[in-house]
């Protein structure tokens, strides 16, 4: 992603949405609330980046820490952890990826049009070219 980022300044947005799958991945919630509350604070991608380093690390004492390794203000942290205050907006955008046809991650929309899965640069290459020439017409 951060190469269509660059390659397309200006000219394309990324939005994130949670979309955790909790029946394969336990931790994938509270590591989705976690981000949240790291977004809170304005840092979303760093901690978002700690999160996909340490995969098999995401129970309770390590989200934790990766606040701490984030720079992120600890207490507010682990009480917006705690309160859950981000369930309502997790739990939405789990809904809508389902009814956009989302079935798993990752999972990208060009303008859209559903990208599913890890795919190489040249599929979002086509896929952004074609949809900014859609809109030359």
């Amino acid at each position: 992603m951060r190469e269509v980022l660059e390659k397309y300044e200006g000219k394309v947005r990324l939005v994130y949405r949670d979309f955790p799958l909790t029946q394969i991945h336990p931790q994938a919630l509270p590591a989705a609330l976690a981000a949240e509350c790291a977004h809170e604070q304005g840092k979303f991608w760093e901690y978002h980046d700690l999160l996909f380093a340490n995969q098999a690390q995401l129970d309770e004492a390590s989200l934790k820490d990766y606040a701490a390794q984030a720079g992120l203000d600890t207490a507010s942290f682990d009480e917006c952890l705690s309160s859950q205050k981000y369930m309502q907006e997790v739990e939405k955008d789990y809904t809508d990826g389902a009814s956009y046809g989302v079935q798993g991650t990752p999972a990208f929309f060009v303008n859209g049009v559903l990208i599913s899965g890890a795919v190489p640069l040249d599929v979002f290459e086509q896929a952004v070219n074609q949809a900014l020439a859609e809109l030359e017409e």
